[in-house]
C-alpha cells in the first residue's frame, strides 16, 4: 500500500511519468489498493475539473464506413448491416431536443464516409453555429488537412480521433490498410488547426498488454489533449475479433484512472462502452473513478440501433423524460450535479497552449 501511494504521488506531479511506474499501478489487484487508485483519481479530477459532470448530446448521424478494422460493428464488410445517413431535418430535430434540456455541446459522429461531401458538411456546421449557441464538435475520422481547416473555419470548436493504441504493430494489425503514422498526422493537423482536440483508446484489445496501455497514458500527457475517451473492447459478431474475451472492467477503470492522475485536467467521459458491458451501468463508477462528462445519444432511436459499434449499445428512448431521469439517476449516485456549461477545455484555459 505505501509503494501504491508513493507511485500514485510520483505520477501525479511528474512532468514526465514513467510508463513502468503506470504498469505497476495497472497491475494492482487487491481491493484496498484499486480503491486506493480510484480515490485519488477522484480527487485530482475534483481539484483540477471540479465536481460538475459534463452533458454531451451525440448524434450518429452515418454508418457507412470505408475501413475494415477488426473491432468495429460498422467495417465496410459487415455486410448484414443497413447502412443510414441522415436527413439535414433529422440532424435538426435532433439537436432542438438537445437543446431544449439545456445541453451546448453537439457531437456529430459517424464512420469514415468517405462519399460524404466536405462542403456539404461545413454547410451544416455553418448552420448549426448560426441557429444554436452550442459548442460543435466532429468525429469523423481520417480526413485532409484541407477538410479539417474547411470544418474549422465553418466554426467545428473540436475534433475527437482516438488512436485506439499508440503500439505501432498492433495498431496496424487491427486496421488493415490503415497506416499509423497517418493517425498521427491527422491529431497533429486537428491541434495546429486550433482544434479542441480528443483522442482515446481501446481497453482489452487482443495482443494488448499492460505496458502498451501505460505507454498509451503517457502519450496522452506528452500531446496535452484537451479530452480523452478510455473504452472497454465488446466482441461483436461481425468482426473478425469476434471470438475474443471482452475486456476486463476493473482495468478499464484503472486505465481512466490513471489517465486522469497523469493528465490532470483533460476532459474523460463515462463512455457509453462502460455502460454496455455488463448487466449494470458501470458508467457510474467511471465518474467515481475520474471521469467528469457523459455523453447522451440523441440518435433517433431507429437509427442508433443500426449504429452498433459494438452490441448492447445502450440508448434512450428518444423522450425527453427519459434523458431527465437518466441524468438525475447519474446525479444522485454520484452526489454531483450536471453542469450544462459549454464545457471547454481546461488544458487551454490552463496551459494557454
Amino acid at each position: 500500500m505505501i509503494k501504491t501511494e508513493t507511485i500514485l504521488q510520483r505520477i501525479y506531479k511528474a512532468e514526465d511519468p514513467r510508463a513502468a511506474d503506470i504498469e505497476y499501478l495497472l497491475s494492482r489487484e487487491s481491493s484496498d489498493e484499486v480503491g486506493m487508485i480510484f480515490r485519488f483519481a477522484d480527487s485530482v479530477r475534483r481539484a483540477h475539473a471540479g465536481d460538475g459532470i459534463l452533458a454531451r448530446g451525440i448524434i450518429e448521424f452515418s454508418n457507412y464506413c470505408a475501413n475494415s478494422c477488426a473491432y468495429c460493428g460498422l467495417n465496410r464488410n459487415n455486410k448484414s448491416l443497413k447502412r443510414y445517413r441522415l436527413s439535414h431535418d433529422e440532424i435538426f430535430k435532433s439537436i432542438l431536443k438537445m437543446v431544449s434540456l439545456g445541453i451546448k455541446t453537439v457531437v456529430l459522429q459517424s464512420g469514415e464516409d468517405f462519399s460524404m461531401e466536405a462542403l456539404l458538411l461545413k454547410e451544416t456546421i455553418e448552420e448549426i453555429k448560426a441557429r444554436f449557441d452550442v459548442a460543435l464538435t466532429l468525429s469523423v475520422g481520417e480526413r485532409s488537412a484541407r477538410d479539417y481547416r474547411l470544418w474549422r473555419k465553418a466554426g467545428a470548436d473540436r475534433y475527437l480521433l482516438k488512436i485506439e493504441t499508440t503500439n505501432r504493430r498492433l495498431y496496424e494489425s487491427l486496421h488493415a490498410g490503415m497506416s499509423f503514422q497517418q493517425r498521427i498526422n491527422c491529431l497533429k493537423a486537428l491541434q495546429d488547426l486550433g482544434y479542441q482536440t480528443g483522442s482515446g483508446v481501446i481497453v482489452g484489445l487482443k495482443g494488448q498488454t499492460l505496458r502498451m496501455l501505460a505507454e498509451d497514458i503517457v502519450f496522452f500527457k506528452k500531446n496535452n489533449f484537451d479530452m480523452i475517451g478510455i473504452g472497454p473492447f465488446i466482441p461483436h459478431p461481425a468482426t473478425k475479433l469476434k471470438n475474443q474475451a471482452q475486456a476486463d472492467v476493473s482495468l478499464t477503470l484503472k486505465t481512466l484512472a490513471l489517465t486522469r492522475i497523469v493528465t490532470k485536467n483533460a476532459h474523460l467521459p463515462a463512455t457509453t462502452a462502460l455502460g454496455s458491458i455488463g448487466k449494470r451501468d458501470f458508467k457510474i463508477d467511471g465518474l467515481r473513478a475520474g471521469a467528469n462528462v457523459i455523453m447522451l445519444n440523441f440518435t433517433p432511436p431507429e437509427y442508433s440501433r443500426l449504429y452498433e459499434i459494438y452490441p448492447g449499445k445502450g440508448n434512450h428512448d428518444g423522450l425527453i423524460a427519459s434523458y431527465e431521469s437518466y441524468m438525475r439517476g447519474l446525479s444522485e449516485a454520484t452526489g454531483r450535479p450536471f453542469d450544462f456549461a459549454r464545457g471547454d477545455s481546461l488544458v487551454q484555459v490552463t496551459d494557454n497552449r
